[in-house]
Parts: C-alpha cells; sequence; structure tokens
C-alpha cells in the first residue's frame, strides 16, 4: 500500500488553478468591477489556501449536502479549489451536482467509473467533472507551455 503524500496546500491549488479561472473568467464581461471584485477576492482567497497543510488522500468520503467538505486537513486539488470558491459564496458541490442532474449524459461519470447518477459525495472532486462544468459554465483556458 502506498502512503498518502502530504502536499502543502499551494502545490494543490497550483495544480487545479486552471479549472478556478474558467468560472471567475465568465463573471463578467471583462470590463466590469464587479468581475474585477469576484476575480481580486478570487485570488485572495487563494493565497489564503496557501497557509494551510494538506494531506493528499483521493478517498472516497461521504459528505454534507450542499456545502459538504471532506476533512479540512486532507483532500485533492480540486478540493482546494472548492474551498476557495466557498469562501466567495459558491458551493461547487451544489452547482456541479444540479448541473449533473439535469445533464448528466454531458459528464463522463458513466464512461469513467460506470456511475448510472449523480453522486454529491465526489462527483465535484473529479477532474474530468469540474473540465465539463468549467466549459459549461464558465471559459476554458488554453494549455500552454507557460
Amino acid at each position: 500500500m502506498t502512503r498518502p503524500r502530504t502536499w502543502a496546500a499551494g502545490e494543490l491549488f497550483a495544480l487545479g488553478l486552471g479549472l478556478a479561472l474558467g468560472l471567475a473568467l465568465a463573471q463578467g464581461d471583462g470590463r466590469s468591477s464587479a468581475r474585477q471584485e469576484f476575480l481580486s477576492k478570487l485570488v485572495a482567497a487563494a493565497i489564503e489556501r496557501t497557509n494551510h497543510v494538506v494531506r493528499y488522500d483521493p478517498g472516497y468520503v461521504g459528505i454534507a449536502y450542499p456545502g459538504g467538505d471532506v476533512p479540512a486537513e486532507s483532500g485533492v486539488c480540486t478540493d482546494e479549489i472548492i474551498r476557495v470558491y466557498r469562501v466567495l459564496g459558491v458551493d461547487l458541490q451544489k452547482e456541479v451536482h444540479e448541473d449533473m442532474a439535469a445533464n448528466f449524459a454531458l459528464y463522463p461519470a458513466a464512461t469513467i467509473w460506470k456511475q448510472k447518477r449523480p453522486d454529491k459525495n465526489i462527483d465535484h472532486r473529479r477532474v474530468p467533472n469540474l473540465m465539463v462544468f468549467f466549459s459549461r459554465k464558465g471559459e476554458v483556458l488554453p494549455i500552454t507551455d507557460n
């Protein structure tokens, strides 16, 4: 059995930053002060998360809904993204679950994990699901070497 690696929250956050920017970029037309305020708060919340130490643990955990979270000292990159957005009042667990419930066929859950229906405990924690969600609700950023 492989021992879990301990990751600083900043490392986990860096792994998921591209996902978070998708929704942030969709909050306005690029000129609005509301969008700029949202982005500033998003960045501040992300920077604050770098003060936490989080042990990498990709295990399935039953959590409350809405507003559920795995234990604060554990998680994966997406858990850090979820925590950042919660500071701004956005519950990705709820948002992803509701979108998957209405549009399940658009998500890879059935093909990758053989799910028959959305699972509020894990779907928002899976990168492929967040990729679909942010592409539907936000903006897809190009993958570059920079």
